[in-house]
């Protein structure tokens, strides 16, 4: 098969990412350059990445948004990828993404209407069991942009791609693996509760014991009842759970803050 070449910049930002930078990396060898932005790792996340690409730059953390604004910043390339570490191209999305970024290509032409970005699509995991219902159910993302129509939100946490153009949907499929321990999942759930919260509470949001209560019950029936994730076994209701707990803490949260405030 010939390999065309194709004008795609990979951003991926990192903190202690070692156990998970070596197969992200792996899925994304055909890009035209990968950008890793790091925030201060203490393990061999650096180490192992310059091993994959020379574009390798160092910052503090400002949040989500900014950080990947950040990394933005050094790519080149027309095409942009945002991903995560803990995410992977599959073999399918990466043939995709060569046909998608190849230089003047017509494939972006949609009823004289030029795409500018591409929603993709999410094959996520609880641990090892792949999740096919409740909240993570037909998961999909603007992660695929054209730099002259899109830019990247100052969300502090879970930031998304503005988009000045029509979007489309690409079939290949993004594989997530969030959670490497029961450990890693608590550390990342209390991280983002808290980071949510701040963001509420800059924004003037409060919250009390019921709002907590009552938002975390919710979040565990549509996740765990009203979007089936109860098919997915004991990993759907673990999932749902989980996802509960971490509504709870986050209004937990910012409940505390306008207390401290007081």
């Amino acid at each position: 098969m010939v390999m065309h070449p194709i004008s795609l910049s990979v951003l991926i930002v990192t903190y202690n990412e070692a156990h998970n930078i070596e197969a992200c990396l792996q899925s994304v060898h055909f890009a035209t350059e990968v950008i890793i932005l790091d925030s201060g790792s203490t393990d061999k996340t650096v180490e192992m990445a310059k091993q994959y690409t020379p574009h390798v730059f160092h910052a503090d953390w400002p949040g989500d948004g900014p950080q990947k604004k950040r990394a933005f910043s050094y790519a080149t390339q027309q095409w942009i990828l945002v991903l995560d570490a803990d995410e992977r191209v599959s073999p399918e999305l990466a043939t995709e993404l060569r046909q998608l970024c190849a230089p003047n290509t017509d494939v972006h032409l949609n009823a004289q209407k030029i795409i500018a970005g591409y929603d993709i699509p999410y094959q996520s995991y609880y641990f090892e069991h792949p999740i096919k219902f409740g909240d993570w159910r037909g998961e999909k993302h603007l992660r695929l942009f054209n730099r002259d129509y899109g830019e990247i939100s100052d969300n502090i946490v879970h930031c998304h791609i503005k988009l000045s153009g029509q979007k489309s949907k690409t079939k290949g499929k993004i594989i997530h693996h969030p959670f490497r321990s029961l450990d890693a999942l608590i550390h990342k759930m209390n991280v983002y509760s808290t980071e949510s919260a701040k963001y509420k509470f800059s924004h003037h949001k409060k919250a009390s014991l019921f709002t907590a209560v009552t938002h975390a019950l919710w979040c565990f029936v549509r996740g765990y009842i009203l979007k089936l994730g109860f098919l997915d076994g004991s990993s759907g209701f673990m999932l749902a759970l989980s996802n509960a707990h971490g509504t709870y803490y986050r209004y937990l949260k910012l409940r505390s803050m306008h207390y401290a405030k007081s």
